[in-house]
């Protein structure tokens, strides 16, 4: 078993062989008992901060109303952004956006986003429905960018656009010499270059970005993969979590054209044909949910075992540029809107966790989405804005950014709700550049809490998000609904001990080896 998967071993011994497989319920007050032992032997490389990365797509009110007002709105705002969100993800840190898509992104002319906004093309969104006014491009959305230090993945149109608009999209925006397209580009207001690190070839080809055979994707990578300019790092468009044809294909026709590959994830409690609800849910949703949500290793697993037949040194990075919950949309909202909950918030966990183990590979991950649609950190109404669980999930881990993970051993016994089994607790280790132990445990039983025995030494102190119900949600009349609490824990003698309340994520910094 290699180091890294260590973490995820769920091993059942003599201590624990009463508790093995609990039924919903039994015992909802006694504690169930875990162990975990940590080393201090890296686990992997240093978890990317860019697996904390986001993804905005011109879709419903993501862009606008979600993000931008426009510089007349009556909403504070700075040209155009508003500030309570803008200030909402400063202080989470973005570390990388994807944008304009998405399935948006391959049916997306960039010269609409250019020059004076008043002559800018509007086009139907075929996609999301309604206009696409083209208020906001190129120049509005880095802007945005470097409001929030963010880099800039960018997602480019393979699906319907020739490859030499995507390279003059790129040298339009990072030129620094006196070509006619750098030229444009200070015309147009900006006259010192973009850096552009990450370029997106095409998005989901198999499907809305064009419905292609691998072979035919792969041959079309590398003619696009050839002409692009300058260091961006260049995305294939990956698979959906079902194809390992496509994989293979890639891997072995472009994988040298190629400097990641990518991987869209969803997690729903049902099917594409009725996903289930984002509220209103009951245990048996609960439990196949992160069930579910903990399916994202095993197709980590899968994509990493075939890249690894043609990329033996590793060099091809691996995006899981699409995560998150995706629920049937209520009638009458925007596309793809959605609330979003406590159990949200566990997916959230559950999914850093398993890009933690995988850092040998995972070297970015995009929730979808930022702003009022799927698995959002933020939502608006209005001059309105609420953070949500999800939001709390991600400032939880911040600690976890750059850090490197360590290798322990997880002993936890399981519970089961209807025909779905899960581990008590979930957990990820990991060093911080300050020498701290960073732990990050995730007691997924809804009715019972935990206790975590561990081999560490020093005192703990961090946060713990967990509600009352499995649906706890904040509205923008209780923003404050689901929100972080102070965690603290005291070694003894016989080490660390952490108590978990049932539905709760705890992360903590244990103080210095």
């Amino acid at each position: 078993m290699t180091p890294a998967r260590l973490l995820r071993t769920f091993a059942t011994f003599a201590a624990f062989a009463a508790a093995a497989v609990l039924p919903l319920g039994a015992g909802a007050a006694e504690p169930v008992q875990v162990r975990l032992d940590v080393t201090q032997q890296p686990a992997g490389p240093r978890i990317e901060p860019t697996v904390y990365g986001h993804f905005v797509e011109h879709l419903g009110r993501v862009v606008y109303e979600g993000l931008w007002v426009g510089p007349e709105s009556p909403i504070p705002n700075t040209r155009g952004w508003r500030n309570d969100v803008v200030g909402a993800l400063r202080q989470l840190g973005v570390p990388v956006m994807r944008w304009p898509g998405g399935c948006f992104a391959d049916d997306y002319d960039w010269r609409d986003g250019i020059g004076d906004p008043a002559k800018r093309p509007v086009r139907m969104n075929k996609w999301w429905g309604g206009l696409e006014t083209n208020r906001v491009g190129t120049h509005e959305f880095m802007d945005l960018a470097e409001m929030l230090g963010s880099e800039v993945y960018l997602a480019a149109n393979m699906g319907s656009m020739p490859p030499r608009a995507m390279a003059e999209w790129l040298e339009y925006m990072t030129e620094d010499g006196k070509t006619t397209l750098a030229e444009e580009r200070r015309r147009n207001g900006r006259d010192k270059p973009w850096t552009v690190k990450y370029t997106g070839i095409g998005n989901e080809s198999w499907g809305c970005g064009g419905n292609m055979r691998p072979e035919y994707q792969s041959d079309l990578h590398n003619q696009y993969a050839t002409f692009l300019r300058g260091s961006t790092l260049r995305a294939a468009s990956g698979e959906g979590g079902t194809s390992d044809h496509l994989v293979e294909v890639l891997m072995e026709h472009s994988g040298k054209h190629m400097d990641a590959f990518t991987l869209h994830y969803y997690t729903l409690p049902g099917d594409w044909t009725k996903k289930g609800e984002a509220l209103g849910f009951n245990a048996d949703a609960w439990a196949k949910t992160l069930k579910t949500a903990m399916g994202i290793e095993t197709r980590i697993d899968v994509v990493s075992r075939i890249m690894d037949k043609h990329d033996k040194d590793k060099r091809v990075a691996l995006y899981v540029d699409e995560w998150g919950t995706w629920y049937d949309t209520p009638d009458g909202a925007s596309a793809l809107w959605q609330q979003n909950s406590l159990r949200d918030a566990m997916v959230a966990a559950l999914s850093f966790n398993a890009f933690h183990r995988h850092t040998n590979r995972v070297k970015m991950a995009n929730i979808a989405q930022m702003v009022n649609a799927l698995q959002s950190p933020v939502l608006t109404d209005g001059p309105r804005m609420l953070l949500t669980p999800t939001y709390h999930a991600f400032d939880l881990y911040k600690p976890f950014r750059g850090a490197t993970p360590l290798q322990a051993k997880l002993e936890t016994p399981r519970f089961r709700t209807g025909d779905v089994e899960l581990p008590a607790v979930e957990a990820s280790v990991a060093r911080a550049e300050d020498g701290s132990t960073q732990l990050a445990l995730v007691n997924l039983d809804p009715q019972r809490p935990a206790r975590v025995v561990t081999n560490l030494k020093g005192d703990a102190r961090g946060r713990v998000l967990t509600a009352a119900a499995i649906d706890a949600h904040n509205t923008f009349d209780k923003p404050q609904a689901v929100v972080p609490a102070p965690y603290a824990a005291r070694a003894g003698a016989q080490g660390l001990v952490l108590e978990l309340p049932p539905k709760s994520i705890v992360v903590v910094s244990v103080g210095k080896p």
